[in-house]
């Protein structure tokens, strides 16, 4: 994992392979940013020059548009990395949190294979410099763990090579992640100091959280199935004292999870219900947090056409997002009871596979008819939700890659968010803009409650397929207990990249909604839940 510190060295004191500053866009081209002395410093050691000689390179100063130079005569780097901000603000005033964050993850993404970068893009505020800590770790994240070492690592001969790795003239992996970022340029010991600690502390916890589950996402499903999963959450468990209990497929049987069972019994690798929790002794609030764990989902019986199966390892990260947000509540002792659950299966097609057309009794009594069994993400849920209802936490919140239809309405960036109380909703949204990550508030009409009956059981797995997004929440509003606070999200878009990197996000596994749990999770800690 790239390692953090802070310095009061200036930009061109510290010690490090390169120097990272923000221009902004002007009307004629890119511009030092407004109130950061590190932009000015590097302005007037290129003589006043810098605008035109970024200017000359091409720059506009567009967010997230890097642009490599030479540092200035004076500099202890040699290269200087310059990284738009966008539109200069009209008041000269700093820059937004989330437009730092991402760039700082462009600049570390274009600094592969470099040891050590200062970023020098914003003022001592705490808040800034928490987001470029944030998004400089974020964009350092690379998942390394099925690609061979090559010739140069572990003597093998070169099946490394094949992924287009190799060797800088210094010795460094030039495919390696960026290994050392340094804030520099801050006031540390100033009153601010012990806030600055802190900040890049949680930064760092939080990045290696995201990165377990960016991890957990992108592992391939034939490394990660249900048990190896549970015994993973095990490890974390024993590390960072947790409480755990798995309830493995002869206790689920027992157990009456009908959901989970029924989509896991079609798969060589039986379901797992994994419950973690924290608990801390000064706690007076508690939350539940429930995961979907579909380690591979092939659509089952109802078996998803060609071209949409590549990417379904990524099934499971509503479980993985859970796993690292209350994982994030131990490392920080944050004051709060906390539990996950993950509701982890393999959705396969088989002999024994659930059928279309069958009736699966779940463990809250109710009776759901299989229509389609590749909507198996909300039995799984459902099962989940219930059980967590019967320990009375103050609110519920599940986080599944659910529907497709979410991804049609809100596209590949942007979670939706349900809830059965809009002011429990509206704090969830609002919680995720704090934290830079995209989300939307969706209704759920009762009127799309007439698709889900069934004639044969008390409800239908599917609706109608218009507005299936939010039939699929209604779905899962039946089994969250009545009067406790819930929210519902379908992070189906954001939750993997199968395009480009961008900002701080990589290609693959995002760790989508982790930033708004862990944030959630400190909010009702400190000040419980309104109302």
């Amino acid at each position: 994992m790239t390692a953090l510190t802070l310095s009061s060295s200036t930009a061109a004191k510290v010690r490090a392979d390169a120097v990272v500053i923000g221009v902004v866009k002007g009307g004629d081209g890119p511009l030092p940013t407004p109130g950061v002395e590190a932009s000015d410093a590097v302005d007037a050691a290129f003589g006043g020059r810098l605008a035109a000689l970024l200017t000359t390179l091409g720059a506009t100063g567009a967010e997230s548009e890097i642009t490599k130079l030479p540092a200035p005569e004076g500099f202890e780097a040699d290269l200087l990395v310059a990284v738009g901000l966008g539109p200069a603000p009209a008041d000269d005033t700093a820059p937004a949190t989330e437009t730092l964050r991402r760039a700082a993850g462009a600049a570390a993404r274009a600094l592969t294979g470099t040891g050590h970068a200062a970023f020098a893009l914003s003022s001592s505020d705490p808040a800034a410099v928490a987001a470029v800590a944030e998004g400089a770790l974020l964009g350092s994240y690379a998942f390394t763990e099925f690609r061979g070492a090559g010739e140069d690592g572990d003597g093998k001969s070169g099946r490394g090579r094949r992924f287009g790795r190799g060797r800088k003239e210094d010795g460094r992996d030039a495919s390696a992640p960026l290994a050392e970022v340094t804030i520099a340029g801050l006031d540390a010991k100033s009153a601010k100091g012990s806030e600055l600690k802190a900040v890049a502390e949680r930064a760092e916890v939080l990045a290696q959280e995201i990165a377990r589950a960016r991890d957990l996402v992108n592992t391939p499903p034939n490394a990660l199935n249900p048990a190896e999963f549970a015994a993973l959450a095990g490890t974390a468990a024993k590390e960072h004292g947790l409480k755990i209990e798995v309830l493995d497929e002869q206790a689920l049987g027992k157990g009456g999870y009908g959901g989970i069972m029924g989509v896991g019994q079609g798969s060589q690798s039986p379901p797992r219900l994994v419950r973690l929790t924290w608990r801390h002794s000064k706690a007076q609030h508690s939350l539940a947090l429930i995961g979907k764990g579909i380690t591979y989902d092939s659509g089952g019986i109802s078996l998803k056409p060609a071209g949409s199966n590549e990417t379904m390892k990524c099934d499971m990260a509503g479980a993985a997002a859970v796993f690292a947000a209350v994982v994030s509540a131990a490392r920080l002792g944050l004051r709060v009871n906390v539990t996950g659950w993950l509701a982890l299966a393999e959705n396969m097609p088989s002999g024994s596979a659930t059928r279309p057309g069958d009736v699966l009794t779940m463990y809250s009594g109710k009776t759901v008819e299989v229509l389609n069994t590749d909507a198996e993400g909300r039995l799984v849920m459902a099962d989940a939700l219930a059980r967590a209802g019967e320990d009375s936490p103050d609110a519920l919140v599940d986080v599944a890659t659910l529907t497709g239809a979410m991804v049609v309405a809100l596209g590949k960036r942007t979670f939706g968010v349900m809830s059965n109380e809009d002011s429990f909703r509206d704090l969830v949204h609002g919680i995720a803009g704090e934290v830079g990550e995209q989300s939307w508030p969706m209704p759920l009409t009762e009127d799309l409650m007439e698709g889900l009956k069934s004639s044969v059981a008390d409800i239908a797995n599917v609706g109608d397929r218009m507005g299936g997004g939010l039939s699929a929440g209604l779905f899962l509003k039946e089994f969250v207990a009545d009067g406790t606070p819930w929210a519902h999200l379908d992070i189906a878009g954001p939750a993997f990249n199968d395009g480009s990197p961008f900002g701080y996000t990589p290609k693959g596994g995002t760790g989508s909604s982790v930033r708004t749990l862990v944030r959630l999770i400190e909010r009702v800690a400190e000040d419980g839940l309104p109302g």
